[in-house]
């Protein structure tokens, strides 16, 4: 039998495609569900039961959280990455990691096909298909959902002609939950002018409190949560415990998709946007002006390459070889107090604070000069623009 590896979530689509191409193609499917946050054991283990039950041979659930996290989180926290200053790419990330997992997984059992169940409307055709391709360009790349422009009644009806009676009502809102954020999409996305509702996010409003919570950071990555030591997988784990809590982190992100049309999503992610925040102030406070800007420049640029699937692109690591290096002296603790809907950002406190030079208060004394040498300092940055008001004075 001709062996194909599926890239299998539970969902309808690939769970028609488990069906389809292991009775109707005569595939041996190999389904593979790549765990980048989100999956509980107990829903792993409903997964692999569909699966066999569909029809694939074998089923194998990989656990990515640690090399999401390696290949790719740990860049869109050093690059302060929010896609539109808005989003901070929840969902497009996992995606990169999800594929290269799964042509890995592919190539390790001698596969000469691999499956996803990619509609031919959104971005994850784009991501997905890139990296096999530039992975491994040998290997033939099957999607039944978009090459039959299937509709959710028609897969639906396919099942249950199949002896597969699972309930298959659409959810009013598609929820993806991962180690860097939760999607929400909904009618009220669609549209230009609908906000969503409360109840449309999975995580409600229960603690009303404030509370201050103190992160740690060490050369750019957290460290530890009020003193208590861990691993950055686990720390955003347990920040997004406790900030969801608060309901914050949400909002709806407009953006450009890869495909050429406007996209628009609802998002919680209460860990990201606050680490991101948090992280961007003590690097405030600890890097050079021109750290700060060039970071900014790239890390935007990052932030767009890894969203339309360009993450093999040898940039990509010349850009992180740059933000790691840039981390050297971010380390240091920031205060945050949580509240219903919103966190503040308190201060911070780092050896490596660029405030507690002797050179004077801002605003208020100095020390390293004097009044003349301020004067004349300014009498000479000046000359740009005397030299230019009085060319163009002279021209009116």
């Amino acid at each position: 039998m001709k062996k194909l590896v599926l890239a299998y979530s539970g969902g309808l689509d690939t769970s028609y495609c488990a069906r389809y191409l292991s009775k109707e193609k005569g595939f041996e499917v190999h389904a593979v569900s790549v765990n980048t946050g989100g999956f509980t054991d107990e829903e792993i283990a409903s997964i692999r039961e569909k699966a066999l039950q569909l029809g694939a041979s074998t089923y194998t659930s990989i656990d990515a959280l640690e090399h999401y996290y390696e290949k790719v989180v740990k860049y869109l926290i050093y690059g302060n990455v929010l896609r539109n200053n808005t989003y901070p790419l929840s969902v497009s990330a996992e995606r990169i990691v999800q594929a290269i997992e799964i042509v890995n997984h592919a190539k390790k059992i001698g596969a000469d096909y691999i499956a996803h169940g990619s509609t031919g409307a959104g971005n994850d055709q784009v991501r997905f298909d890139m990296i096999f391709q530039i992975l491994a360009p040998n290997i033939k790349i099957i999607t039944p959902i978009r090459d039959q422009s299937l509709s959710r009644e028609s897969e639906i009806n396919y099942l249950q002609e199949n002896g597969i009676s699972y309930s298959w009502e659409k959810a009013k809102y598609s929820i993806n939950k991962g180690l860097w954020g939760t999607s929400v999409g909904g009618d009220e996305t669609l549209t230009s002018d609908l906000p969503l509702p409360e109840s449309a996010f999975p995580s409600q409003l229960v603690e009303t409190e404030p509370q201050e919570v103190k992160l740690m950071f060490s050369n750019g990555e957290l460290v530890a949560i009020n003193g208590q030591k861990d691993t950055p997988v686990r720390n955003i784990i347990a920040l997004d415990n406790l900030a969801s809590k608060y309901a914050i982190g949400r909002d709806i992100h407009v953006g450009d998709t890869i495909i050429g049309i406007k996209g628009r999503v609802g998002f919680e992610a209460a860990a990201s946007v606050i680490i991101i925040k948090a992280h961007h102030l003590l690097e405030k406070h600890t890097l050079s002006k021109w750290q700060q800007f060039q970071k900014e420049q790239l890390g935007n640029f990052y932030g767009m390459l890894l969203h339309e699937g360009n993450y093999l692109d040898e940039v990509m690591r010349n850009i992180e070889a740059f933000m790691t290096d840039t981390q050297k002296n971010v380390t240091g603790e920031v205060s945050v107090n949580l509240h219903p809907y919103r966190f503040e950002l308190n201060g911070i406190n780092s050896k490596n604070d660029l405030m507690n030079a002797t050179f004077g208060n801002y605003g208020e004394t100095n020390k390293a000069w004097t009044a003349d040498d301020a004067k004349g300092f300014i009498k000479i940055v000046s000359n740009p623009g005397k030299i230019a008001n009085q060319i163009t004075h002279n021209h009116d």
